[in-house]
């Protein structure tokens, strides 16, 4: 394992949550990114790992899809309401229906068994990078093309002029302007904007694309991601 890549994306060791019912893979993930400089904490199921969840703060969960009793795409749904930390998803199943779904729930990664322990250890650097790029302090402004929106103030201008926002569209532009351009699913946007219904989203989008878009029919900002939900295409 010394040529293991170093799990460096944070300034201190990254605790890694591990939740897989294969004792052979949950053993060599947890001595592999230890290897990688990270601390992990391990769960054989969904039960488990919310009995950690309770205990400890993690920077990022693999998920393991199969699992008996509750998939890990139950599992992950419900993580997601309570906490913004980043989930990649294993799955023996290279559907593509999985992938769109573990985006669905607000996963940030998917990474299809079997895999090689390297490939992994750098797609957790990734995620972290981007999850700590997005949480950085200080930083309250996004940028889209010659858009700019502070998620402190609630403010959108273009090129110095203020563009009026409903409380409605603030609420939907901090939500995906903090994502940093990952996808939101129109289901998570729903319940933390409080519409309630996932047309009502549709409707704000479309609403909020008539103000950035050159032409709303063709949207480069405020884009639709396929089976998923929505992006903010940030620069």
């Amino acid at each position: 394992m010394s040529d293991a890549p170093v799990i460096d994306a944070l300034s201190r060791p990254a605790h890694v949550l591990i939740v897989d019912d294969d004792d052979r893979i949950r053993d060599l993930l947890k001595r592999y990114l230890v290897a990688c400089g990270a601390r992990t904490s391990a769960a054989a199921d969904a039960d488990g790992a919310r009995r950690l969840l309770a205990s400890f703060e993690f920077d990022l969960l693999i998920i393991d899809v199969m699992m008996p009793r509750e998939d890990g795409f139950s599992l992950a749904e419900s993580v997601r309401k309570g906490s913004d930390a980043p989930i990649i998803m294993l799955t023996a199943r290279g559907m593509p229906e999985d992938r769109i779904k573990g985006l669905s729930i607000g996963a940030d990664d998917y990474v299809q068994k079997p895999f090689e322990p390297a490939e992994l250890a750098l797609r957790i650097n990734a995620v972290l990078r981007r999850t700590a790029a997005r949480r950085q302090e200080g930083v309250t402004e996004v940028a889209f093309g010659p858009y700019t929106f502070n998620l402190s103030r609630g403010d959108l201008s273009r090129e110095g002029k203020t563009i009026r926002l409903t409380e409605a569209e603030v609420t939907l532009m901090r939500l995906l302007a903090a994502r940093g351009g990952d996808p939101i699913s129109r289901e998570e946007l729903a319940r933390r904007t409080g519409a309630g219904l996932e047309r009502s989203i549709d409707v704000q989008v479309t609403r909020l694309r008539r103000k950035v878009e050159e032409d709303p029919r063709a949207p480069v900002f405020l884009q639709t991601v396929r089976g998923v939900g929505y992006r903010l295409a940030v620069d």
